[in-house]
């Protein structure tokens, strides 16, 4: 098995047994909002309540944490998460092992954000 980015590798990072991780090319391709409500399709969240105010610190951490985790999709990244964004939260964000090696190993910058 092999890390998705948006080119395959020879490592495999896993966000949980059996499902790699996906991991955007470059951060600038993450256009994702940075205010408002959004809310997450069921197969990224399967509670009810899957919107998430981004103006609330804690529910913009929840909703990445959502999204890196259980993406099969760039397009999800692209959508949802912001480029500009994510370098700010990372240290915050509670991944597993897999979804954080993968990303810091595609972007090195996010070691040291």
């Amino acid at each position: 098995m092999q890390a998705v980015f948006g080119v395959t590798t020879g490592v495999a990072h896993l966000a949980r047994p059996g499902r790699p991780a996906v991991v955007a090319r470059t951060l600038s391709e993450l256009r994702g909002p940075t205010r408002g409500v959004v809310e997450l399709p069921v197969r990224l969240m399967w509670c009810s309540d899957r919107a998430f105010d981004l103006t609330d610190p804690d529910q913009l951490l929840w909703m990445y944490e959502n999204v890196l985790r259980e993406t099969t999709s760039l397009d999800d990244l692209r959508r949802l998460v912001n480029g500009r964004t994510l370098p700010r939260v990372w240290r915050l964000l509670n991944l597993p092992r897999g979804v954080r090696a993968a990303w810091e190993s595609r972007h090195r910058g996010l070691r040291s954000a």
